[in-house]
């Protein structure tokens, strides 16, 4: 079983109560300040955007091949059985590079903190193991967030769709996008209309990368011979004018 989350932007209504379990349950400050910040942050892993009469959920799409993981150098990234994608603060080395490889900008770094750390939603992994909900879930009203079996949410959300065609644009967001997430989303809009990236590839990502690092080792191998074939020249040189100077002493000599 793979967890996931289904949102449905049709039954949001915008009351922010998953913001407001989410900052609890990590122990960030909640006021009505940070609730008017419609984007996630180091201190904000769930966040209600509004466009016009639509809402839409932000948080870490918990890809089902995570491009964040497959670039973290040191394991600090790690997409664990269950699903979730979590960090592990003690073995990050603050390169970042998970922030610049996340297709949707999910992993923020706690610039003001004097040791900072790469923040992101973590499904609740420690919930869900326990068999309890997540709390964004578990805090929402309306059911527009709920959690879950993915293959399930999906016939769920497939059934949504076919009971009220009239009611929801006829897409799953998530099934495909960068080869699959673990956050799902069913709207009555076009996925564009309300904020999600709708450019990204149908591929994950991190093969694209293996791809690209492909070619490393040949260039490597030619890097490599051509550092060696200076090294050889300049120590080439070395070596002729050291016995050019012993000469010339050994002629003074006689």
């Amino acid at each position: 079983m793979s967890l996931a989350i289904l949102y449905d932007s049709t039954l949001c209504v915008g009351c922010r109560e998953c913001e407001r379990a989410c900052a609890k349950r990590w122990g960030h400050p909640y006021d009505d300040k940070i609730a008017s910040e419609e984007r996630i942050s180091a201190h904000k892993f769930v966040a209600i955007q509004t466009t016009g009469d639509k809402f839409a959920r932000r948080s870490c799409m918990h890809c089902v091949q995570p491009t964040c993981a497959s670039v973290c150098p040191v394991g600090a990234m790690q997409k664990t059985s269950a699903g979730p994608v979590v960090y592990d603060e003690t073995k990050c080395i603050g390169c970042r590079y998970c922030m610049q490889a996340c297709p949707f900008q999910v992993p923020t770094y706690e610039w003001s903190s004097r040791l900072p750390r790469v923040r992101k939603c973590s499904m609740c992994a420690d919930r869900q193991a326990k068999g309890l909900p997540t709390a964004c879930a578990e805090a929402c009203p309306t059911g527009a967030t709920a959690c879950g079996d993915r293959d399930q949410l999906i016939a769920e959300a497939n059934k949504r769709i076919a009971a009220k065609p009239g009611e929801y644009y006829p897409k799953i967001y998530g099934i495909r996008e960068v080869g699959g997430t673990s956050v799902l989303y069913i709207a009555a809009v076009p996925f564009e209309q309300i904020g999600l990236r709708t450019n990204v590839p149908m591929e994950p990502l991190p093969a694209l990368t293996w791809r690209a690092l492909s070619a490393v080792p040949d260039v490597a191998s030619v890097g490599a011979t051509l550092l060696g074939g200076v090294y050889w020249i300049t120590h080439r040189r070395e070596k002729m004018a050291a016995e050019e100077r012993a000469e010339r002493k050994a002629r003074r000599r006689s």
